[in-house]
């Protein structure tokens, strides 16, 4: 439940908005992170631990008495229970119904400007990475030539159902990360080839082995393509360094791989080679 919905089904009972206004030093949220606390219920976090108990019980107090809003100066140290060392700055303050407007239409522009994530194949890897990227702040879309294959997929997953779904690529947004794990490897390759000619794509990424990675770049090459493209491919996806080939394990590691890649400050590794061929 988002954040949004929550402050609407549970305006009636009376909500206080809790928000890091300002964050120095080792805290275990961002400024700007907040949470939504009911009477009986909570949503959304502002770090856990004692800091957010605190928070929860000064909220409620403020509920049930109907105190007036508050500005919070909480240095994290041993008088809170928390080693982080670190100093924020909390607001608390009752939500009305201008304010939960006002915030349904900031989460959805948030969401607006999330990066796009396309997924092509949605067999077993590319359904659990789906899934893995649903609760994510990424905009998820899964593509397939097949049609008795995009049910029961999380309602954050946008499912697209293409002849052929290399013709989604041309259409993607800039900085789009691109996965490909298909049921063909020939339509793999074509996939990839397409990806690689982005040059303003975020990430192109292949299921795959050595040997399936060294037919993509004889192939890539013959076609025309230039071998300084083939530094943009990452495969395997989700990296070689752990043995286990089950979808769910390669969907865990290739999100995390994407989220380093969409939402930090570094690249991820290019050009990586594996022993080990990975089914989609």
């Amino acid at each position: 439940m988002t954040l949004a919905t929550f402050l609407t089904a549970h305006q009636r009972d009376g909500i206080v908005l809790v928000r890091i206004e300002t964050a120095e030093g080792s805290t275990p949220r961002e400024a700007g992170a907040c949470m939504a606390v009911s009477p009986n219920a909570v949503a959304g976090t502002i770090g856990g631990g004692q800091l957010e108990f605190h928070c929860i019980d000064i909220a409620r107090h403020m509920l049930s008495e109907g105190a007036e809003d508050q500005l919070l100066d909480i240095p994290l140290g041993p008088q809170m229970g928390q080693c982080c060392g670190g100093r924020v700055r909390v607001s608390l303050r009752h939500a009305g119904a201008g304010e939960i407007a006002l915030f349904s239409a900031r989460e959805k522009a948030e969401a607006a400007a999330r990066p796009p994530a396309l997924i092509f194949g949605a067999g077993h890897t590319g359904r659990a990475l789906a899934q893995a990227l649903a609760p994510l702040p990424v905009s998820v879309s899964l593509i397939d030539d097949r049609d008795d294959v995009m049910s029961g997929l999380p309602a954050a997953v946008t499912c697209i159902r293409m002849a052929d779904p290399v013709d989604a690529i041309a259409s993607a947004p800039a900085k789009a990360a691109f996965v490909v794990l298909s049921h063909s490897h020939a339509l793999d390759y074509r996939l990839a080839e397409a990806a690689l000619a982005r040059s303003d794509a975020a990430y192109v990424g292949m299921i795959g082995s050595a040997t399936k990675r060294a037919r993509f770049e004889a192939s890539f090459l013959r076609s025309g393509g230039r071998r300084e493209a083939l530094t943009r491919l990452t495969c395997p996806i989700g990296g070689s360094d752990v043995d286990d080939k089950r979808p769910e394990v390669i969907a865990a590691l290739t999100a995390a791989e994407l989220v380093r890649c969409l939402l930090g400050r570094r690249e991820p590794a290019k050009g990586r080679r594996s022993r080990h061929e990975t089914a989609a």
